[in-house]
C-alpha cells in the first residue's frame, strides 16, 4: 500500500504552504468574498511564485478591503497610486487596475446571476474530483478554464487566462487536483 504524503508542491518548509494545501486548496468555498479573493491573489501570482503570494496574502487583505467587491470597485487612480507604494504587496500597476476592474465586473455579474458562484457554476457546475497519481499529471488548464478566459473578458474581467482560471477552480474547489494519495484529497 502506497504511504499517503501532501502533494509535491505544498511538501516544504514553508508552514503557510502547507496550511494552504491542507485546508483550502481543492475544498469547496463558494463565499463571493473568498473568490474575489482567490480569482485577485490568482492574478498577482502570474509570473511569480505562489509563496510569495501567501506571505503578502494579509497585506492583499488590507489593502483591497479584505476582498469584498463593492468597495474595491470603489477604488480610484489616487487608490492605485497609492497601491503601487506599498511595498507589502506585488507592485504591479496592471494586476492592480485588474483587480478593480474584476471587482467591478463581479457586481455587474452579481446583478445579472445572483451571484460570482452562480457565475462560474455556469461553467463548472459540480466540483470535478481527478485522480491524479503524479504532479505531472495535473494540467494547468483545461477546456472549461478556455471557454470560462473567453467569456469572462467579454464580461468586463481582465487578467483572466485560462491557466489564471484553472488555478482559480483549484484553489476554490471547483476542480479538486490533489494526487490521489494525499491525506489531504477531499471526496465530494
Amino acid at each position: 500500500m502506497q504511504e499517503k504524503e501532501r502533494c509535491p508542491w505544498s511538501s516544504t518548509t514553508d508552514s503557510l504552504m502547507e496550511q494552504y494545501h491542507d485546508h483550502e486548496w481543492g475544498k469547496l468555498n463558494l463565499d463571493e468574498s473568498y473568490l474575489y479573493e482567490m480569482l485577485t491573489l490568482e492574478l498577482f501570482q502570474s509570473g511569480l511564485n505562489w509563496s510569495v503570494i501567501l506571505h503578502k496574502r494579509e497585506n492583499f487583505r488590507r489593502d483591497f478591503h479584505n476582498f469584498i467587491p463593492a468597495e474595491v470597485a470603489q477604488m480610484d487612480e489616487n487608490d492605485i497610486n497609492d497601491l503601487m507604494q506599498d511595498s507589502s504587496i506585488v507592485r504591479n500597476r496592471q494586476k492592480i487596475t485588474a483587480a478593480i476592474k474584476n471587482a467591478r465586473a463581479i457586481l455587474i455579474i452579481d446583478a445579472t446571476y445572483g451571484n460570482f458562484a452562480h457565475y462560474l457554476q455556469t461553467f463548472c457546475k459540480t466540483p470535478i474530483v481527478h485522480h491524479p497519481l503524479t504532479q505531472e499529471d495535473v494540467p494547468s488548464t483545461n477546456k472549461i478554464a478556455q471557454k470560462m478566459a473567453k467569456q469572462m473578458k467579454k464580461d468586463g474581467f481582465s487578467f483572466v487566462g485560462p491557466v489564471i482560471l484553472y488555478s482559480l477552480l483549484q484553489a476554490v474547489g471547483l476542480i479538486n487536483d490533489h494526487l490521489e494519495n494525499c491525506p489531504f484529497k477531499y471526496h465530494g
